[in-house]
């Protein structure tokens, strides 16, 4: 076994994460573990200050419900999730974070976060639940609230968590992992785990290649630690066939947010022809969210991808009209000329906040957005549950809100005793975004302190099960060491295979047969069952991969993690036996929506057997 020493941790409550729901979680955890003299420690991949899906900057919050002012209710926000995600929400964990919402971004503001505001000293708004931010820097102004809650000694960074402890009652006690710079086994102990370690990208092949590899929209290092952790714990899993598409800028991937709701541009196709009006019919196929406004986002991809499948490409951002239109409201001429350099500098603004690279596209590629539109395609899909995909554990609801069916104790708690869920790990509550992250982050992390002081008695693990995990987990670095004499090449021998190798045939795989960009994001039940099968090879030879160091060990995890949120998914796609959200993936074998599948598509993995069970859960409304 590699010559790594093992650290152990003895805490009361672990937030295993470091982005916006763990950074909630940090905070709020901190506040009621000092009333109960109880330990909260926190471990992250990377370093809280850049971690997580807002690593790079945000140019929007996107949900701020803003119920004191009366403009809107939690009922309005939960009827909204409702029709986005086509019928399925639990409304509600929906409501329970759309009431607590407001108050975490006005944590935010007090922190330091700039908020735009408009002359009278009001937020100025995106749309109807987002406000425009200079966030640039809104991570490390979170994270650092978070690092001063918990304090440097709580702290673990760099240290990447793979596998859950679960004792012989099943209960979750701790987790184990390994730092990515140092030789160290690291060993967490625990009465409460919150999970809160984001969703999963580069499960599918992405459109970017060659000197692009690796560019997303979803950050690159979010590789499906959340789902792989709480499938492996024996929770209950939901939505895990809604995968998300967003639309944005081509090649880049900058955000379309701001150019709609703010600028209140629109989208053509390559004949100038606005597909959300050439295409409305075809909502009518999708009855009753078809006819709601907003459109839902799977919705709006749909028609723009019938267009692109009629080869009416490519699909047009229309900037230079939306910025003529703002100047040209304004009716003195001097006005105008100031007005256009203000919107210019926000145009740019939007990308260099949060996606810089889109900036420099533009640069590079001589864009003037006032002058010429710029291409917009569907990305590859992305498993999120708190943008407008849903992908999660199926957790408590809180008990003054939840049905009898939804809530078991404590908010936000899996399937699984001292397991919580928050952000991208939870799941059916869509939208929630990077301040409903953070809220839901307080949310599970209130309950896991209330579960570890009424839940004394720690569990335990046994010392020989630590051993296994730890030679498991380390068994690429001693298998480089061992083969790679074998050849010359040592990306090229017949005892192993490279992380990078694996996880292309991972992404090959799940776009060719599970409805990635290639096929147009259709499937049917043979492709589906196909893919199955070759997953079940690709898990064969996961007991082949080899790392050479530290981060090489990290790549190997963080494909397996990938190759059990792909399984995941593509037996619930599987199980869901219509098409619901055609733009986010289409069945061709099932081209339709059907009412008796107006319910939950959950699934749960368990570990005696390897049998998979696939459970339907009914809808309860709470309004």
């Amino acid at each position: 076994m590699a010559n790594f020493e093992t650290v152990e941790v003895t805490t009361d409550v672990l937030i295993c994460g470091g982005g916006m729901a763990a950074c909630g979680a940090a905070v709020e955890a901190a506040y009621w573990a000092k009333k109960n003299n109880l330990k909260v420690t926190l471990v992250d991949k990377a370093a809280m200050d850049r971690s997580g899906a807002v690593a790079m900057g945000l140019s929007a919050i996107n949900q701020y419900v803003d119920v004191n002012s009366g403009a809107n209710t939690v009922e309005d926000y939960v009827e909204y999730v409702r029709n986005d995600l086509m019928g399925i929400t639990r409304e509600d964990l929906v409501a329970n974070i759309a009431r607590h919402v407001d108050s975490t971004v006005h944590l935010f503001e007090k922190w330091g976060l700039p908020i735009w505001t408009d002359a009278d000293g009001k937020y100025v708004h995106e749309g109807r639940w987002q406000l425009m931010i200079n966030g640039e820097s809104y991570k490390v102004v979170v994270a650092e609230a978070a690092k001063n809650a918990l304090g440097a000694d709580n702290i673990y960074e760099r240290v990447f968590i793979t596998e859950p402890l679960v004792d012989d009652a099943g209960n979750c006690v701790g987790a184990v992992g390994f730092s990515v710079r140092e030789n160290k086994f690291y060993v967490f102990k625990a009465k409460a785990v919150v999970a809160a370690m984001g969703g999963a990208v580069h499960v599918f092949k992405p459109r970017s290649s060659g000197e692009g590899l690796g560019r997303s929209w979803y950050p690159p290092f979010n590789s499906g630690a959340s789902a792989y952790f709480t499938i492996k714990a024996g929770a209950e899993m939901t939505c895990q066939e809604v995968r998300f598409i967003p639309v944005r800028f081509k090649d880049a991937y900058g955000p379309v947010g701001a150019w709609f709701l703010l600028f209140k541009s629109r989208a053509t196709n390559g004949l100038g022809e606005n597909y959300m009006e050439t295409r409305r019919d075809e909502l009518e196929k999708w009855k009753p969210y078809g006819l709601v406004k907003p459109v839902p986002a799977n919705l709006r991809n749909w028609l723009m991808m019938l267009d692109v499948m009629e080869g009416k490409g490519p699909i047009y951002m229309r900037t230079e009209e939306a910025i003529q239109k703002i100047v040209d409201d304004v009716p003195d001429p001097k006005a105008q000329k100031k007005k256009l350099k203000e919107v210019e500098s926000e145009a740019w603004e939007d990308f260099l906040d949060m996606t810089i690279s889109q900036a420099i596209l533009w640069a590079a590629t001589n864009t003037f957005p006032e002058e010429a539109p710029s291409e917009i395609a569907a990305c590859e899909p992305y498993f999120i549950g708190s943008h407008s995909g849903a992908s999660g554990a199926w957790v408590s609801g809180p008990e003054d809100l939840a049905p009898e069916e939804y809530f078991w104790g404590y908010a936000n708690m899996t399937t699984v005793k001292g397991l919580f869920a928050a952000g991208d790990a939870s799941g059916a509550s869509s939208h929630k975004f990077s301040s409903g992250s953070h809220a839901e982050g307080r949310i599970a992390a209130k309950s896991a302190v209330r579960y570890a002081v009424e839940n004394p008695n720690m569990g335990s693990v046994d010392g020989g099960k630590i051993d296994e995990l730890k030679a498991t987990i380390l068994k690429p670095l001693d298998l480089f060491e061992q083969s790679q004499g074998g050849s010359t090449d040592p990306d090229v021998n017949p005892n192993y295979i490279r992380p990078k190798q694996f996880m292309f045939r991972l992404q090959k795989i799940m776009d060719e047969y599970a409805g990635g960009v290639s096929t147009n994001f259709t499937t049917n039940e043979q492709l589906l069952n196909k893919g199955l099968e070759l997953l079940d090879f690709l898990r064969e030879d996961s007991e082949s991969l080899c790392a050479e160091g530290h981060h090489e060990l990290m790549r190997c995890w963080e494909n397996i993690h990938r190759m059990w949120q792909a399984e995941a998914h593509v037996r619930t796609i599987l199980f869901r036996d219509e098409t619901r959200w055609p733009g986010y993936y289409f069945r061709a074998d099932r081209p339709a929506m059907k009412d008796d599948w107006k319910v939950f598509a959950n699934c749960k993995y368990n570990a005696a057997d390897g049998k998979w069970e696939m459970i339907k859960r009914d809808i309860k409304t709470v309004y």
